[in-house]
């Protein structure tokens, strides 16, 4: 090891299950973290007994619920780390995961943001169970396709996986917007474009895993479908998305919550996400379009977001 430092941070609420499980995955690493950061919301979210049984202690920090204010818990920990990799707590890495995300940031030291490849992705169906990710891992592996891989660039690193260079955050105060509230949706595309303006924003091969997409603990439909219309002009008036690709993603999502309110999948809230589609297109058409407008809206958190 030539001395970097590399913290994991992981931010987590209401999915102690889920948390537990990712801790001590940390175990199959050949390299490990060092500084595990777990950014929770309330005790109750984390285990003790995992955090006893963790091959790395972790830092627990207690927050606001939210992706992007529990992510600025971790990055207000930073020291003098060279790498922060933000991982949901449902992505599994594969094991030389760390190893080679080291070896790409000091083989390359004009990276400031890493993203891995998913070889599966449970967000857009029922999910993924934790065996059967670990089985996808294995036969990658054993099909030999797990060499040096290439680096290729990319707009934004994925936010189930995304490592940055500590350097730019720490000179340039960067943070996690959190006028994204509570999922946060988007928010990994607005870091990554504010952090690659001060170096290349890269996808590596090499660097597998599998998102689980476990659904609970998000979002209500309602709440995600707002998010669906006001992230995305919100992230255009701050010049951290193109006004086409926040037109083509909101037309999209509309449309496939149009298409699917009728015979909905059982794991989307498809009508509750149409509905705060049109609220939020109601509320652009009077000027009062904001994405922590969400925090007005009734609707707990749903497994079906």
């Amino acid at each position: 090891m030539n001395g970097m430092k590399i913290t994991v941070a992981i931010a987590t609420t209401g999915r102690p299950q889920i948390i537990g499980t990712a801790i001590r995955d940390l175990a199959r690493q050949q390299r490990l973290p060092d500084r595990l950061i777990i950014s929770a919301a309330s005790r109750a979210d984390v285990d003790p007994r995992d955090i006893a049984a963790s091959v790395v202690a972790p830092e627990i920090v207690f927050g606001p619920r939210g992706a992007t204010t529990q992510r600025n818990a971790a990055l207000a920990r930073l020291t003098d780390e060279d790498v922060i990799l933000f991982l949901d707590d449902d992505f599994v890495m594969a094991g030389d995961f760390l190893l080679r995300l080291e070896g790409l940031f000091r083989d390359h030291p004009d990276l400031s943001v890493l993203t891995g490849r998913v070889l599966a992705d449970g967000i857009g169906n029922s999910g993924i169970a934790h065996h059967d990710a670990l089985q996808m891992l294995a036969a990658h592996e054993g099909a030999g396709d797990a060499g040096p891989g290439a680096l290729r660039p990319v707009n934004n690193a994925y936010g189930c996986n995304m490592a940055f260079r500590c350097a730019p955050i720490r000179a340039h105060g960067l943070r996690f917007d959190e006028n994204l509230p509570l999922y946060g949706w988007l928010e990994d595309i607005d870091f990554s474009r504010r952090v690659a303006a001060h170096g290349r924003c890269m996808q590596a091969s090499a660097l597998t895993g599998v998102h689980l997409g476990t659904k609970s603990g998000r979002s209500s439909g309602l709440q995600f479908g707002y998010s669906q219309v006001a992230n995305p002009v919100y992230l255009f008036r701050r010049d951290t998305m193109r006004g086409g690709h926040a037109l083509r993603m909101i037309s999209r999502n509309f449309a496939a919550n149009l298409a699917k309110s009728l015979r909905p999948e059982p794991w989307v809230d498809r009508r509750g996400r149409l509905r705060g589609n049109m609220l939020a297109l109601a509320d652009l058409l009077r000027g009062r379009l904001e994405p922590r407008n969400i925090l007005t809206l009734a609707g707990p958190a749903d497994a079906r977001s």
